[in-house]
């Protein structure tokens, strides 16, 4: 399983949708994500690959959780730079 498709499972679960129902560049506002569903998020990607994030909605760090692709981007760069210590 892709970092993609675990962010799809995530975001699916946090949208009460099937996976197949999200796509990589579903918009997630307007998929009706709330900010709490962001928190759950990074709560549930933070378990799921040890990893923690620093995140400000009101930062450009809100555009990172725009869509299931560029939440699997950060997630891949995080686990890259980790990797590379």
């Amino acid at each position: 399983m892709t970092t993609l498709d675990k962010i799809i499972e995530i975001v699916a679960k946090q949208l009460k949708r099937e996976p197949s129902e999200v796509t990589p560049d579903m918009d997630l506002a307007e998929a009706g994500y709330e900010s709490l569903d962001v928190i759950e998020t990074i709560f549930e990607i933070e378990e799921t690959w040890d990893l923690n994030i620093d995140f400000n909605a009101n930062s450009e760090d809100a555009d990172k959780f725009k869509t299931p692709a560029r939440i699997a981007a950060t997630v891949d760069a995080m686990l890259a730079a980790r990797v590379s210590k």
